[in-house]
């Protein structure tokens, strides 16, 4: 067993023990200069008392002893006497050069301290073997902060610099034999780099410090941001020590554990740990414990306490989120809203920020910065490219700049470039996980592969662009093609998190007055939708101020043709877009005719739209630059108009309000306001949110209108409530209501406001739904929010909550629930009503995912198998898709000239495509003519029906129900959370089958066809040494099979099951999958199990009839065949089972009498969890 599987066996087995503080323990010797000088340093120049590392030359009789005492305490870890042993710290006392010898010679003395293990065993009469871990401390020198109050840009090392300290420790502590790292650094990516540099196996523990309540590290980190930004090291344990006591420490020990699927470690500072630390074992959060710096050798207490204690068992979390940090974490997952990138800190794309950062002004660009994140973006992407700039400076400077600031470090950074130099200086200043914008197949797969490893090694996100050797994608075929090539070259050949890969299909102009530039919008949109189909866990983003270049100096123009853009793009699945955070105008809110002028451009329904919309802007501009802004809506009074309108214009609303609060006949208190007109402008902009018609920074804008209009009315508000005091005589300060309300939000979200407006009858405060129950806390829990539902609410939160949970649809609705909550008369009515409602919605929600489509089916002409012995190759040859073909020689046109037969007319590859097709022509036509080629297939039939996940087929229809089936086809259903606007169930291809209750009989097709004589041509060719024609037979042999398989497919629609005898489809269509039906493959993303082509070999005598075989990996032969499933159901559609967790394994094993190992061993790729 190695090293690794050793301990991680004994951490899931017990809680380990680390010993104490190696200081205080020297500290009780109180040791002189002399004694810190010993015979060795006794001339030494400098100063070396506190140099406690130099002890282990010095006197390493009191450094073994300290080892001792904790080993006869009970520690599992001894850590090495090298926390400072770094050149950076030892330049202090001017001992650099001893680096190696104080890292790598102290744990060869340890080493030998080992041998008593055995003999401490018995004594302590603990068992098994003790660990020793390279300790790795933090240096006087950060890169975080700024030494100098004066320039908070400047730092007084280096990165480089600092990794070449730490990789010289790394190795001489492995060197020197240690089995673990524990390293406690400031700059943890540089620990990892370091580390990495040094050997890619060993194991590390990775240990942050709390420095006060708030739960920040010493660079101002929240602990799940910290996590996040060191995860990509997959580090053994990670967790908190130092500063905080056990009490103290306990809730950011909770909050890392729930985040991390690694192991978990907490040595606090002070308190009473050997009673706090077996209640943090015993509530099962933490795998190592031991004592900091203020803690001595009751190593011993704490290891008893804990001997009875089971070790926290790591999360398997739910796959599918992109994680990022700055200094606060940042998930974007299927409940996140698009996502805005500023994209104002741009010396290309910005003239003000371009011209600051010149002028080397750099403090006030990082007001657009602040700017940026104020008015809504989540993210920053900073680019220096500029030829006039040094850009790796210029990243750095600005980069250190911002994290000077922590109302801008607090959202993760996109470092743009496309000077991988200047990537990499972004990357070196980012001590959260930033994305790098971008990568691209430009410079082959080498270089891509290159960057993909660097950038994975920061532990960054990776914007890929649409771009390969040929050029820049335009056509939506080619956009997903090159994307679909990078993800696959990302994740199997980098082991890139696949939810760490970012695509940019290419947002290009459009309205240039060009035909072929007409599409551009759609194809990126039709690109979006597949992608995010077939490529699990990707994201897409794309850069938006492209679309409109047509109209610059328009700029009404440009941000109307934005929010059309992405109105739609987003339903189609785009994530996140670099975008002018607070320009966006909400969908509903852009003028029709302009509304409808941008439809009609951007998908390119009249060829007319560039003009009209230019005369538009010639009619309707001011200056040339922005539409004219009226106040039309100032027309109506207050009563006809919902305020605060969505645009958030603040121009107007204290008037207003002060006008409606004099109105007291239709308003007698100001409350009435509150709950009257300004609620009903907040639900606007809820339901423009929610649709997708209004962006983050309206709503900010919104909220921060209705702010003021509250702020304008809480003194009338107070004096109402003196006034009713006075007149009932009461003379108490505290508020006369029936009960006390929490009113709770996620921790710096924009909800705020929603306390502020409901806080003006309830006192706001925060509160966390698990420690309520974990503390027996038994009041009602309101939940609401942009993010929340009522079968959210039903469904994810009150079955975890004792007490009642109830869903509110927005603030306005709050009170009077709470009346309802606060009256003893009805509370009880009201409880029961919301849990008979809320268990009907979960009945409701459970049964749901399972669609049935009780759809009248049509009786294949008939039942059971029909073989194809020697296919006509001639109909196949007009079903070739020749765009693959051309691709296998790398001959890719550029717009518009890239899919065939255009790629003729391409200046660059156009000639040599025509002379390989042509040979490719000539080839076919001697291979079906001389017939050395032979296409065979079969195709069959049977009755089916679903049950539950599965798919039962029968001999006959008279079967069904009363016989047991004759087989059985497993499916595997989607799992992995969706985005809360997604409408989509959770499908799996069972559903498109009638249920064995449904009383519908139903049919199940399924096919094998390949093209033969491939491989014997092959061989003839190889002993001309003829590779040219080699590679053209075995392309040719793959067109031909996937023609077989097109053309068969369509003659089952027509002909053998004729579902579809009507259909008139060119092949254009056929390509773009316009017919009803799917012929889904096992190992493809709708089943990805190989072993269920076993069941369609054995159904079907595959191999017996048509000589198709089976490899033991299932791969088919020969290698030119396809197979698949044939649905006929009109609802049925490819999709990707994506991520699944454990249960549905263990189910799908138990459905298929297989081990779980065996199952998960065939679908490895798709597992959401770690099978070790």
């Amino acid at each position: 067993m190695c090293m690794e599987d050793e301990i991680e066996s004994v951490l899931q087995e017990r809680i380990m023990i680390l010993d104490g503080g190696m200081g205080t323990m020297i500290q009780q010797h109180a040791l002189s200069e002399e004694d810190f000088r010993g015979h060795e340093f006794k001339d030494h120049s400098k100063p070396l008392k506190g140099n406690n590392d130099l002890l282990s030359i010095t006197q390493p009789d009191i450094i073994c002893d300290i080892h001792k005492e904790y080993l006869l305490s009970g520690a599992d870890i001894i850590e090495t006497n090298t926390f400072s042993s770094t050149r950076v710290a030892q330049a202090d006392y001017g001992l650099e050069h001893l680096v190696r010898i104080l890292n790598c010679l102290h744990i060869k003395k340890l080493l030998k301290i080992f041998i008593l293990a055995d003999k401490i065993n018995l004594v302590t009469g603990s068992f098994g073997t003790r660990y020793v871990a390279g300790s790795m401390g933090p240096t006087n020198r950060t890169l975080s902060v700024s030494p100098s109050v004066e320039r908070p840009d400047y730092r007084n090392i280096t990165f480089d610099e600092l990794v070449e300290a730490y990789t010289e420790q790394a190795k001489g502590l492995l060197d020197g034999g240690v089995d673990i790292m524990l390293v406690r650094l400031r700059e943890k990516k540089i620990s990892y780099i370091s580390i990495w540099h040094t050997t890619l196996n060993k194991l590390n523990i990775v240990s942050g410090t709390i420095v006060d309540k708030s739960g920040r590290t010493l660079s101002g980190q929240t602990g799940e941001a910290f996590v996040i930004s060191v995860s990509h090291s997959k580090p053994l344990c990670i967790g908190l020590n130092c500063a905080l006591g056990a009490v103290e420490m306990r809730p950011f020990i909770e909050t890392i554990g729930k985040c991390t699927e690694a192991y978990v470690i907490c040595y606090p500072n002070a308190g009473v740990l050997c009673v706090r630390i077996p209640i943090f074992a015993l509530d099962g959060l933490v795998n190592v414990v031991g004592g900091c710096c203020w803690y001595y050798t009751r190593t011993y207490q704490i290891a008893e306490a804990v001997r009875s204690c089971k070790p926290r068992v790591p999360p398997s979390l739910s796959e599918g989120y992109m994680l990022l940090s700055g200094l606060e974490p940042f998930r974007i997952g299927p409940y996140t809203n698009f996502v805005n990138i500023g994209e104002r800190c741009n010396v290309a794309g910005s003239r003000k920020f371009a011209k600051l950062i010149m002028a080397g002004n750099y403090e006030e660009a990082l007001s657009v910065a602040k700017m940026q994140v104020e008015m809504g973006a989540q993210i920053l992407d900073i680019n220096m490219d500029d030829g006039m700039l040094d850009g790796p400076a210029a990243m750095t400077r600005f980069c250190n700049l911002i994290s000077s600031e922590p109302d801008i470090a607090k959202v993760p950074l996109c470092i743009d470039s496309s000077n991988f130099s200047v990537i990499e200086a972004g990357l070196k200043c980012c001590q959260g996980k930033c994305i790098v914008n971008s990568i691209s197949l430009k410079e082959g797969e080498e270089d891509f592969l290159e960057k993909a490893r660097k950038i994975k090694l920061y532990g960054a996100a990776v914007v890929v662009m649409a771009f390969d050797e040929v050029g820049q994608a335009t056509e939506t075929e080619t956009k997903i093609a090159i994307c679909s090539r990078a993800y696959h070259l990302l994740v199997e050949k980098v082991c890139f998190n696949p939810n760490d890969i970012i695509f940019d299909p290419n947002i290009l102009t459009i309205g240039t007055g060009m035909e072929e530039h007409n599409l551009y919008a759609i194809n990126f949109i039709n690109a979006t939708k597949v992608i995010k189909e077939t490529l699990p866990g990707a994201k897409i983003s794309g850069g938006l101020s492209n679309l409109s270049f047509s109209f610059r100096g328009m700029d009404a123009i440009r941000e109307a043709m934005h929010g059309v853009f992405l109105y739609h793009a987003i339903k189609y699945g785009m994530d996140m877009g670099i975008v002018n955070a607070g320009n966006l105008p909400v969908y509903d809110d852009i003028h029709k005719e302009l509304l409808q002028l941008c439809e009609n451009l951007i998908w390119n329904k009249d060829p007319d739209a560039t003009e009209k919309l230019l005369h538009y802007a010639q009619n309707h501009a001011q200056g040339g630059k922005k539409v004219i802004h009226t106040d039309e809506w100032r027309k109506s009074s207050y009563e006809s108009f919902y305020f605060p309108p969505p645009q958030g214009i603040e121009k107007y609303v204290t008037a207003d309000t002060e006008e409606a609060r004099l109105n007291q006949e239709k308003y007698p208190r100001p409350l009435n306001i509150i709950e009257g007109p300004l609620m009903n402008g907040m639900k606007i902009v809820g339901d423009l949110f929610g649709a997708g018609k209004m962006f983050l920074p309206q709503v900010i804008k919104s909220a921060r209108v209705m702010k003021k209009a509250v702020g304008h009315l809480i003194p009338y508000m107070e004096k109402e409530r003196e006034e009713k005091r006075a007149e009932q005589g009461s003379t108490e300060q505290e508020d006369p209501y029936n009960g006390t309300i929490v009113l709770a939000t996620v921790k710096g979200d924009v909800h705020d406001i929603g306390k502020n407006i409901v806080g003006v009858k309830l006192n706001a405060s925060c509160n966390n739904l698990y420690e309520m129950e974990r503390l027996a806390i038994k009041i009602p829990l309101l939940i609401g929010g942009a993010t929340t539902s009522k079968t959210h609410t039903a469904v994810k939160i009150a079955p975890r909550y004792s007490a009642p949970v109830i869903h509110v649809l927005d603030a306005s609705k709050s009170v009077v629930v709470c009346s309802q909550l606060l009256d003893e008369s009805v509370k009880d009515d009201f409880f029961e009503e919301i849990l008979e409602e809320y268990e009907e919605i979960r009945q409701e929600h459970y049964e749901s995912l399972k669609i049935v489509l009780l759809i009248p089916t049509v009786k294949p002409k008939f039942i059971g198998t029909k073989v194809f012995e020697d296919y006509d190759l001639k109909r196949l040859v007009e079903y070739i898709d020749w765009k693959p073909f051309f691709d296998v020689w790398q001959l890719r046109g550029k717009y518009p000239n890239r899919g065939f037969p255009k790629v003729f007319n391409d200046k660059t590859v156009g000639e040599e495509a025509k002379r390989v097709y042509n040979d490719a022509q000539n080839l076919l036509k001697m291979l079906i003519n001389q017939k050395k080629l032979q296409a065979r297939g079969v195709v069959g039939f049977w009755p089916a029906q679903s049950v539950k996940d599965d798919i039962y087929l029968y001999a006959v229809e008279e079967a069904v129900g009363s016989s047991e089936p004759i087989a059985k086809f497993h499916g595997l259903r989607q799992q992995a959370e969706k985005d809360s606007a997604c409408t989509d169930p959770y499908y799996c291809l069972s559903d498109f089958i009638a249920p064995l209750d449904s009383g519908i009989c139903d049919y199940l097709g399924l096919f094998a066809v390949a093209c033969f004589g491939v491989d014997e041509l092959c061989n003839e060719y190889r002993k001309q040494d003829d590779e040219y024609n080699i590679i053209m037979v075995k392309a040719l042999g793959d067109r031909l099979a996937e023609a077989f398989a097109e053309e068969l497919h369509e003659r089952v629609r027509k002909e053998f099951w004729a579902y579809c005898s009507a259909e008139q489809l060119d092949l254009c269509d056929l390509r773009r999958i316009k017919y009803d039906g799917i012929r889904p493959a096992p190992g493809y993303p709708s089943q990805p199990d190989h072993t269920e082509k076993l069941t369609m070999w054995k159904l079907a005598n595959i191999e017996e009839t048509t000589g198709i075989g089976l490899t033991e990996s299932l791969a088919m032969t020969p290698a030119s065949a396809v197979s698949g499933l044939y649905f006929s159901n009109p609802k049925s559609k490819y999709f990707a089972v994506g991520k699944i967790c454990k249960d549905q394994v263990e189910d799908y094993a138990l459905r298929k009498k297989l081990s779980v190992a065996e199952v998960e061993k065939w679908l490895g790729p798709i597992l959401g969890y770690d099978t070790e």
